[in-house]
């Protein structure tokens, strides 16, 4: 038999690039999504497959498969600041009562469980780079609370049922991670660049532009995610690209990338926002041998083509906190 794997959050981006790679690697996928953020076209390639089923299923209600289950990737949640500004409860209630319900599961299943956590546990850093051992500065009533928070509960509760009821699990911390299949009206830097550019708009930072992300192509992420998954290591594990570039130095990135000659324009930070990110992966060079491969360029390319492949309309699908 093909073992079995479900992919919560499969509809989302990295949730589809997870199941088109257990697709691949020969495994039964189970995917799930409640669709709120998530997207039925990033996987509708997946449904004449005899190897995938799909559930619309809400993960912060009670979750049953039937069959066996050999792994469980919960990816479901928000992931982006405008939808989690725009549904906090539901990122709250999938951060936790849907990782409580994974966790069941995976008990009940005798199966692994790796949770997607996030760099945002680290908040607004004061250790630079950020590495698993670092604690994090996080404002829990901030606008950002609802997600940091959900995902160090997520955290916290995937280790104790670890510890208590012997639940083989895993926790990836998520860098900002790039690729086909984003959402052009996410509000993230990088697709939002691409959007303003093939709109000819001019591109909008925030704050002075000092601020610094390190940005990883999702090939390299799913492939760590991957190695994580079949380790033997429980703890925390950083998952990014240590390539640092603060978001003006980006945004010129992306004008010159398109071949535009739009003007970068300049609003206030929004509250919260981390002025620092770059993962320190030791800790997955040392014990999953992984290290990115693609750079910054390779990838970039590859994404502003899928971007400028997409039907016109989705280029103006913009929520109303973008539109002038």
């Amino acid at each position: 038999m093909k073992k079995r794997v479900l992919v919560t959050g499969a509809a989302g981006f990295l949730g589809s690039h997870l199941c088109y790679r257990f697709i691949k690697d020969g495994y039964h996928v189970i995917g799930m999504d409640n669709l709120i953020t998530g997207d039925l076209k990033n996987i509708e390639s997946l449904f004449s497959l005899e190897q995938f089923e799909f559930y619309h299923h809400d993960v912060s209600k009670f979750i049953h498969v039937s069959g066996p289950l050999d792994y469980i990737l919960h990816f479901a949640s928000p992931a982006s600041p405008i939808d989690y500004l725009k549904i906090p409860i539901q990122t709250l209630k999938v951060g936790s009562l849907g990782t409580l319900h994974c966790l069941g599961l995976a008990k009940a299943k005798g199966a692994r469980l790796l949770v997607a956590s996030t760099s945002e546990v680290y908040g607004d850093p004061l250790v630079h780079p950020q590495n698993e051992d670092y604690w994090g500065n996080v404002n829990p009533v901030g606008p950002r609370g609802v997600y940091d928070e959900a995902k160090r509960f997520q955290e916290a509760i995937t280790m104790a049922y670890h510890t208590f009821h012997g639940v083989e699990t895993r926790i990836v911390r998520i860098f900002n991670t790039y690729g086909p299949r984003m959402r052009l009206n996410d509000g993230r830097a990088l697709p939002a660049f691409i959007g303003q550019a093939l709109r000819g708009e001019d591109l909008t930072v925030f704050g002075d532009g000092s601020q610094t992300r390190s940005f990883c192509y999702v090939d390299d992420l799913i492939e760590g995610i991957c190695r994580l998954l079949y380790s033997d290591y429980v703890y925390p594990v950083n998952i990014g690209n240590p390539d640092e570039i603060s978001l003006k130095e980006f945004a010129e990135e992306i004008i010159k990338l398109t071949g535009t000659h739009q003007k970068i324009v300049f609003k206030p930070l929004p509250t919260d926002d981390p002025k620092q990110r770059r993962p320190d992966i030791t800790r997955a060079k040392e014990i999953l041998g992984w290290t990115p491969k693609v750079s910054r360029a390779e990838g970039l390319k590859t994404t502003y083509e899928y971007f400028k492949s997409l039907p016109k309309e989705e280029l103006y699908k913009l929520p109303k906190e973008f539109k002038k």
